[in-house]
């Protein structure tokens, strides 16, 4: 790890030395390590890098001490780790304040930290943002930069973000053989997505459409508000039309006011550690849907799903572009940590009709902040997406994407009926 040559060693005039700390913070994705292990493997070229730590589950893990050796993993368990879903150093949900970075720093500093690459969304770069003010404070040496992952698609500055690829993947897939299902046993079908407050991966439905008959038939994102009454009205116009509906929910979906429709809906509601409502995992919203419109349209043959958990880390469904660009990231936040001068978050660019390239923005830009769908994505209607939006996300499901296939109807005629 120390024979650094070429242009790695002639360019490590203004780095500092010391040892490397990388953590994975959120929800997990079926990427999140790639960019891992493209942080590991990029920074063991560096012979500034003493010795390379993980941290296990996320900030937790660094406040605890809790930290893996990694510069003690092989290269090919590394590439076996990168290519598994999920988190592999574990995650968490903890929302660190002032208080709990100063004790991250303080364990930093203890462990004469050089550099910290940290992989999360908004609420992670919030963390990195606030232990890189108290490094400086101190006067003391560390890099510090964010490394970009959501399946929500929700950071700002971003084309799109790790993990969401492969989530709308599945997302796709998933409505596609939704829609067999529910053409060969017509009814009512209502899937609630994951998306808090950005529906892109509830409009990753769509990508799974290829008759104009097929569902889902409407799609409902967090970005438009979302009445009862149009909504039910919606599902009888659809019903009468094809004799069949499927539904796509976003789990943020709120009324005017902003209130989450799951609470208005809900008798009681559970909430997170930092008072949020829970929107995932319990699957009270697809039930108070398809409740509502049993009641309200009288109509027998109505279900719902929550696709919950099984959206993040599906190792069936990967998608390669996703995978390939999780590990740059990895390898760009190292570049940057060893060749730059500034600490930020790195950042996905599209250029040309599909490829990508990569910046670091300062961390104040990201930290934070929440990006929603564009209206240019989102249908007149309100409850579908334009071609705009198809286009935008084609690319990134990669290669192998599945068809589906339908009879054509050659119908033979009837001789008894009417007789």
């Amino acid at each position: 790890m120390r024979g650094a040559v070429g242009a790695c060693a002639k360019k490590e005039s203004s780095v500092f030395h010391g040892k490397v700390l990388v953590a994975q913070g959120g929800g997990p994705t079926a990427v999140i390590n790639q960019s891992m292990v493209g942080a590991v493997l990029e920074s063991r070229k560096f012979r500034a890098v003493e010795l390379i730590y993980g941290a296990v589950h996320g900030v937790r893990g660094i406040v605890d001490e809790d930290f893996y050796d990694l510069t003690q993993e092989t290269t090919h368990n590394l590439e076996m780790v990168a290519n598994t879903p999920s988190s592999a150093l574990g995650s968490t949900r903890d929302k660190p304040d002032l208080k709990y970075c100063q004790e991250i720093f303080k364990v930093l500093r203890a462990h004469e930290i050089g550099y910290f690459f940290y992989t999360g969304g908004n609420d992670s770069s919030d963390t990195v943002r606030i232990v890189n003010d108290e490094a400086r404070k101190a006067n003391y040496n560390l890099r510090c930069i964010h490394i970009p992952k959501t399946i929500d698609n929700d950071l700002v500055e971003n084309d799109h973000t790790p993990g969401f690829p492969s989530a709308a993947r599945y997302v796709a897939q998933a409505f596609m053989g939704i829609n067999l299902d529910n053409a060969a046993l017509p009814g009512i079908y209502i899937g609630v997505v994951m998306g808090r407050h950005a529906g892109f991966l509830t409009a990753a439905s769509a990508l799974g459409k290829k008759f104009s008959d097929d569902g889902p038939h409407l799609i409902y994102m967090p970005e438009r508000v979302f009445e009862i009454d149009r909504f039910l009205s919606d599902v009888k116009q659809v019903y009468e039309r094809h004799g069949r509906c499927v539904v796509a929910v976003s789990e943020g979906i709120h009324d005017a006011s902003g209130q989450p429709i799951i609470s208005r809906l809900a008798r009681e509601v559970e909430r997170d550690a930092h008072g949020n409502v829970q929107l995932s995992g319990s699957g009270a919203l697809a039930d108070l849907l398809t409740q509502k419109v049993k009641d309200a349209l009288k109509i027998t043959r109505v279900r719902g799903d929550t696709l919950g958990y099984m959206q993040r880390s599906f190792i069936g469904c990967v998608s390669d572009v996703d995978q390939n660009e999780a590990r740059e990231v990895g390898e760009k936040a190292v570049q940057y940590g060893m060749f730059g001068d500034r600490d930020g978050s790195v950042t996905i660019k599209r250029t040309g009709h599909y490829s990508v390239d990569y910046e670091l923005v300062p961390l104040e830009m990201v930290a934070g902040k929440t990006r929603t769908m564009p209206d240019a994505f989102i249908a007149p209607s309100g409850h579908d997406v334009t071609d705009e939006f198809r286009l935008y996300l084609r690319p990134l499901l990669g290669k192998g994407m599945p068809d589906a296939h339908r009879l054509r109807p050659n119908k033979v005629a009837k001789i008894l009926a009417g007789g």
